[in-house]
């Protein structure tokens, strides 16, 4: 049997342990880019009657400003490990019954064990995809080769520097100024990052909301650095051609580490297939695809044993958990609202 028919048996297999709706029924997810993709989404909608509508986020900010607009409209989400907590507290979601989900058991414990996860006896999230957070740059364009934060904030590429438009630039910058706890910065602290980040809007292209619009920058010689989702915007731009190529460092000041994970939205009418695809999101198909689509890091490592060689899964750091350890991990600031004041005020800057 090939190894694509072994991870169709095997997914098909993981659908047929949970009972199908007689009828049809709808799956709408708030995510990311590349977590829908139709190459691992139809062969879901196919096996499970569900069919799934996918709604893009650029940050994990919109999660909350969508879920309070939307009365109702979504009923899974996938935001990082530094907004589950919120979205618990903020009573947008609902407990998992794990005895539901196929194959969490195969999850890093490091991930489906972690304290923003479990609260109280109780998991609010279902490990999806993690990853790091890198630097990327045109070595055609950026001399020498860089190692450090620093690039971000060099004058000599004024107009080819770009960042996301998240909170985390915070975080960069706190780590590029040596304040050790960059989730928990005083106000002192905070005031300096600002004042950096200021000095640094002259030398910003664009701060950028998508990774295809990052994509689009580099792609079009807009931009020449910029952090960047390790793996997604390099395999892009690197796949178009434009004669020319994208590499990525891990600045020495430390990279910053994610993990998504599938929520339960609260009340949601399409339980059924919600639980159905956390659990495909963990067989073969599912983690194999998503990882394949966005370059991301698969949390089920036995999921990919089939479609991975050696050299790939080395790359997609399986079965290295100390690389999660290695990474500053992104977490909930300790006073979020004045993260979000901070930001806010370096975007409205002059």
């Amino acid at each position: 049997m090939t190894r694509r028919r072994t991870a169709r048996a095997l997914t098909a297999f993981v659908l047929a342990t949970l009972p199908l709706a007689a009828t049809a029924g709808e799956l709408n997810i708030l995510t990311w880019e590349g977590y829908a993709d139709p190459s691992f989404i139809k062969p879901f909608e196919e096996a499970s009657g569900c069919t799934v509508s996918a709604t893009y986020v650029g940050s994990n900010d919109d999660f909350a400003a969508k879920l309070a607009a939307g009365g109702g409209v979504y009923d899974v989400i996938t935001p990082s490990l530094d907004t589950v907590g919120m979205m618990r507290l903020a009573g947008f979601v609902d407990p998992v019954d794990t005895a539901a989900v196929t194959g969490l058991d195969g999850v890093y414990p490091e991930f489906s064990k972690h304290s923003e996860i479990v609260v109280d006896g109780e998991t609010w999230a279902v490990p999806l995809i993690w990853g790091s957070v890198s630097v990327i740059y045109r070595p055609d364009k950026i001399s020498g080769t860089p190692d450090s934060i620093g690039v971000l904030f060099d004058p000599a590429y004024k107009g080819k520097i770009s960042m996301w438009d998240d909170k985390s630039a915070i975080y960069w910058t706190a780590r590029y100024l040596g304040f050790p706890n960059v989730f928990d910065l005083s106000d002192e602290e905070l005031e300096a990052v600002k004042a950096k980040l200021i000095e640094q809007k002259p030398l910003i292209r664009k701060y950028w909301s998508s990774a295809g619009e990052l994509t689009d920058l580099m792609a079009n010689n807009e931009v020449w650095v910029s952090n960047a989702w390790t793996g997604l915007t390099s395999k892009d731009v690197n796949a178009l051609g434009k004669g020319f190529t994208v590499t990525e460092f891990s600045p020495r000041e430390k990279a910053e580490g994610w993990m998504d994970s599938m929520m339960l939205v609260r009340g949601t009418p399409n339980q059924e297939c919600a639980v159905k695809f956390m659990s495909y999101m963990q067989s073969p198909e599912g983690q194999c695809g998503i990882a394949k689509s966005t370059g991301y890091f698969p949390v089920n490592p036995g999921a990919v044993s089939a479609c991975m060689d050696a050299a790939m899964k080395e790359e997609r750091k399986v079965d290295n958990i100390d690389f999660v350890k290695s990474l500053v991990m992104w977490q909930q600031p300790v006073r979020l609202d004045k993260y979000l004041e901070v930001w806010n005020a370096v975007k409205a800057a002059p």
